[in-house]
């Protein structure tokens, strides 16, 4: 069965196929997580305190919120091909290598890594996702991605 979904993908293996736009993450945004997942830690809320004691010199965001911004800053079930739903299937190798200080812009990058058939036209697509911080040497976090998308 022909696959475009599968054939886009794979033509683009080892290519970068998205640049995000740079996306500002706030502290309001850092305390609506904090308030959702019961992560209430001073380094990430504590704006006077983190000012004062952290050596980042401000607020941070939690890890696990830049990972979810994934999906805001990637269209990862793309309008030009014919995606009716895409799952998101897992993440490898996840690290935080630098912070995000409050106020900072992120932007993500992502690479095509493998491609694999699925039925009934679908692809198991593996990502290289790399978030930036604008400024920054190193990136604020770095996974592999892996999302099974279906017609």
């Amino acid at each position: 069965m022909a696959s475009p979904i599968y054939d886009w993908y794979r033509q683009r293996l080892g290519q970068e196929v998205e640049v995000s736009d740079w996306f500002t993450v706030t502290q309001d945004l850092i305390d609506r997580f904090a308030d959702l997942t019961g992560d209430h830690q001073w380094i990430h809320v504590d704006v006077d305190r983190a000012r004062d004691e952290s050596p980042f010199g401000s607020t941070i965001a939690h890890g696990f919120l830049i990972v979810s911004l994934a999906t805001t800053l990637f269209d990862l079930m793309p309008r030009h091909l014919p995606v009716g739903r895409g799952i998101n299937y897992g993440i490898e190798h996840l690290r935080f290598p630098a912070p995000v200080p409050a106020g900072a812009r992120i932007r993500g990058r992502r690479t095509v890594t493998d491609v694999g058939r699925l039925p009934e036209g679908g692809a198991r697509i593996t990502s290289r996702i790399i978030i930036e911080v604008e400024g920054s040497e190193k990136p604020a976090c770095a996974f592999e991605s892996i999302v099974l998308l279906f017609p």
